[in-house]
């Protein structure tokens, strides 16, 4: 919260983080008792903010989770990726993205004085502290009757169903705390995803009920803050999560490793009951207009760089951080190697599409030019990428998220690895393609074109007639479905939600292997790539730091006109070999869906908790 977490001070309620500093004159902390804190607007909002602070700490998501989760799938790729057949020792991070994660993996496998202090932990930690502000406000805050603090009460139902929306993609089966933790619950087993979250979409009913729209108080006036469109639009997405495939353990909480992939047995999880619930809910936001497509694709993106937090435009909610914290830019935007006048620090670039995906839009996608980048930033200039080094051959191995660029922040980002820069945790166009699957699989296919339409459009805005084309081309639904999946890997390559979808989809294996065809064929300028020339002509415009390139598009087989093109090789089979292209997965991806409880947290369980699946 780019002002609310700048006024964040630690206090303690019974094991609650909040914040008061700067607001109020802070009495004694023996008088922080819950009757005082949750009876009392100002103190209340404090202990919700609170809840907010998880995003925050340094291995959550800040630096842990945000960084590795979401990596690798079939349109997204670390840019260390490497070959697991060439005998080497995978990295650190590589066993996080790798579908090879151990228990014992560094970067997760953390402790703070004498405790874990990894994400499954500060994670459970702001769980701790939603389950304290929950049980404060319902018990306190007269919720019934005060719809300020019912507001408060709702906020703090959907942020616990935020962080265990982000427990539940990564780990599957989870022990299931909505009550603040008693000397009987220190340690809990796994329980079945089903019932977490069948409890989770009962709460946001309530919570739906509770908080106002976007701009209908000051409370939702900022996307920093949860407002009625998103916790319908979190409701859909975990409907669909629920409802779909994932990996199970076939004995819960035996830690003998065998697993299968299927649908939920649970009847009250079927697509035939919360699809119609799911598309109810994203049609009460479409109808609600107060949030809305940007007309730009662009904007979407050079709103969120420059701060923007105003409800009611395209982004719905956004992972909150003041402008000394979270390391979105430092891990995922285009790359500077050195300082210049947008970054005093050199980071960017852990990863970015993989390299097909490019030439998977057509030319005139708006969304490609933005979302795909062949270029790094040195010495105040953009050069075509050839590592941290200047030294290597450019490549079309190495590709970066341009939806996150420095050079669109309205402020210089600091010589820390700290920029503030918001993640985007859901936008309008996630609610219409929910929406138009949801349509789709109830049998309304005209409806579903209708939702998918929007998308489209925005993405073609100078040629209606071939978006008309590509609509009158979808007949079925099972094509429907087809062009859902392609259009969201279009649509939300760099924002992780990918592999989710395809492990809901039960296309998480499949598109995989897909992907590694593909760059192959990429390497070989075959099939659907034998249009495309190979070399690269590249020069810096007149503006002395803007690269023009030539040479992408297919069909730009010749050489540019002028003299100062400098041209080289990019497309090669040395350049996207199976040392690049085998690093996608080290493992079966559809036998390695979830990361394994680390063994920090299985130590201080008591025995409790076990790992289900074969690590």
């Amino acid at each position: 919260m780019k002002k609310l977490l700048n006024i964040f001070s630690a206090l303690i309620i019974g094991g609650l983080v909040a914040s008061c500093e700067d607001v109020l004159e802070a009495p004694t902390q023996s008088s922080f008792d819950e009757t005082i804190v949750f009876s009392n607007h100002t103190l209340a909002e404090q202990a919700v903010f609170g809840i907010y602070t998880t995003f925050g700490e340094t291995n959550a998501h800040r630096s842990r989770y945000s960084a590795y989760y979401g990596l690798n799938t079939d349109i997204e790729w670390s840019n260390s990726s490497g070959n697991p057949n060439s005998g080497a020792s995978p990295s650190e991070s590589q066993e996080l993205y790798g579908y090879i994660t151990p228990p014992s993996s560094n970067p997760m496998n953390t402790i703070s004085g004498g405790f874990p202090n990894n994400s499954w932990a500060m994670i459970y930690k702001g769980i701790e502290k939603a389950n304290v502000a929950i049980q404060g406000l319902r018990n306190h805050g007269n919720v019934e009757s005060d719809a300020k603090m019912a507001s408060l009460f709702g906020e703090a139902i959907t942020m616990r169903a935020v962080l265990y929306h982000d427990l539940l993609r990564a780990w599957g089966d989870l022990p299931a705390r909505f009550e603040p933790v008693t000397t009987n619950t220190i340690y809990l087993q796994k329980s079945d995803r089903d019932e977490i979250y069948k409890r989770l979409l009962s709460d946001l009913e309530e919570a739906a009920n509770l908080v106002p729209w976007p701009n209908e108080s000051a409370q939702t006036q900022t996307v920093e803050r949860v407002n009625k469109a998103f916790v319908k639009g979190l409701y859909a997405r975990l409907a669909l999560w629920a409802s779909g495939y994932s990996q199970r353990p076939v004995e819960l909480n035996s830690g003998n490793g065998q697993s299968t992939i299927r649908l939920s047995q649970d009847p009250e999880l079927s697509k035939a009951v919360l699809y119609p619930k799911a598309l109810a809910a994203l049609e009460d936001i479409i109808e609600s207009g107060t949030v809305r497509l940007e007309p730009n694709f662009v904007d979407v993106w050079k709103y969120n760089m420059q701060d923007g937090v105003a409800a009611g435009r395209e982004s719905m909610f956004e992972i909150p951080y003041s402008n000394s914290r979270g390391r979105w830019m430092y891990t995922w935007a285009i790359p500077h190697r050195t300082t210049d006048k947008y970054t005093l620090n050199t980071n960017g670039g852990s990863g970015g599409p993989v390299p097909y995906l490019f030439f998977d839009y057509d030319e005139e996608d708006r969304r490609r030019d933005v979302s795909c980048v062949p270029f790094q930033w040195r010495n105040g200039a953009q050069t075509l990428d050839r590592g941290t080094n200047e030294i290597s051959a450019p490549s079309v191995n190495t590709w970066y998220f341009g939806k996150y660029r420095y050079e669109w922040m309205a402020r210089q980002a600091s010589a820390g690895t700290d920029h503030g820069i918001n993640p985007v945790y859901m936008r309008y166009a996630d609610v219409l393609l929910m929406a138009a699957e949801c349509a789709n699989e109830l049998g309304d296919l005209e409806k579903a074109k209708d939702y998918f339409e929007e998308v489209r459009s925005r993405a073609y805005p100078d040629n209606a007639g071939m978006v008309d084309a590509y609509m009158n081309s979808i007949t079925s639904k099972e094509l429907m479905f087809e062009a859902i999946v392609d259009e969201r890997a279009l649509e939300f390559v760099g924002e992780f939600l990918r592999k989710s979808d395809l492990i809901r989809w039960n296309k998480l294996g499949s598109k995989m292997a897909e992907a590694k065809d593909k760059m192959y064929q990429l390497s070989r300028l075959e099939g659907p790539y034998a249009d495309l020339s190979g070399t690269i002509h590249y020069r810096l415009k007149e503006d002395g730091e803007t690269l023009e390139i030539y040479g992408l598009n297919r069909g730009e087989t010749d050489a540019p006109e002028g003299t100062d093109w400098v041209s080289e090789s990019y497309i090669s089979e040395g350049k996207l070999g199976p040392e690049k292209v085998e690093g996608l997965y080290w493992r079966n991806p559809d036998s390695y869906q979830y990361w394994p409880i680390f063994q920090v947290d299985l130590d201080a369980s008591a025995g409790y908790l076990v790992n289900d699946y074969a690590y």
